[in-house]
């Protein structure tokens, strides 16, 4: 089994990139996933006998790339939970759009319905059932003729929230064929990625964070990226 990118572990997390495409977790189509990834990556490099605990604390939706932590205890779990239920996790995403937003900058508040039957997500009125409420603050970094860079801070954490949000102000994400993003994109990768987390420690209460480049391939090789990612990149 391949081998999971990892960032950082100790004996409490563990920080991996997830690559675009893969679940993050088992699902019906029986496809290798993250987490069995990283499972396997402790139990070989630590030679543990048995199913290696490893506790996932956020989800990445399966075309989504970009930066993830794993608790390597229940401990660290809970407390990781804890921080996210409490607003002190962060998660930042780069976007490309199609289209420009009216506004350079902005928080989204919609509330969102899930279909289970079709893994889609819509914008509905606050008292449809199972309606829950989406909130995301975004900045639009740069614009290229008729896509845009935008940096996103999710305040929670829902189901699709990114790309149903966007969509909903005109401007779904490229490569979106569910949400309508692909008009200018036919076969390319979806293009929201996770570059960013920060969170604290579960146990040293240290500040962590960890920050990741998108991919070097269209529609991100249209921005100046790294002006926007004060990270080295690796040689």
């Amino acid at each position: 089994m391949e081998e999971p990118i990892v960032l950082h572990e100790d004996n409490h997390i563990i920080v991996v990139v997830k690559p675009q495409n893969i679940p993050t977790q088992e699902d019906s189509t029986g496809d290798v996933d993250l987490l069995t990834m990283v499972k396997n990556y402790i139990k070989v490099k630590y030679d543990k006998p048995g199913d290696a605990f490893v506790g996932m604390v956020h989800r990445l939706d399966r075309p989504t790339g970009g930066v993830m932590v794993f608790a390597r205890t229940s401990k660290a779990a809970s407390r990781l939970c804890e921080q996210i239920q409490s607003g002190e996790f962060e998660k930042r995403y780069l976007a490309v759009t199609v289209g420009h937003p009216r506004d350079r900058r902005g928080r989204l508040e919609n509330y969102l319905v899930k279909d289970e039957a079709s893994n889609t997500v819509r914008i509905a009125p606050a008292m449809v059932e199972g309606a829950k409420k989406a909130i995301l603050d975004y900045n639009v970094l740069e614009v290229n003729d008729k896509i845009s860079l935008i940096d996103i801070k999710l305040v929670t954490g829902r189901s699709h929230q990114a790309r149903v949000q966007m969509m909903g102000q005109g401007c779904p994400i490229f490569g979106d064929a569910k949400y309508g993003g692909d008009s200018l994109a036919k076969g390319h990768k979806l293009a929201l990625w996770a570059y960013s987390l920060r969170f604290l420690h579960p146990v040293t209460k240290q500040i962590m964070v960890f920050k990741v480049f998108p991919p070097e391939t269209t529609p991100w090789k249209f921005f100046a990226v790294d002006k926007y990612i004060n990270v080295v990149k690796p040689e």
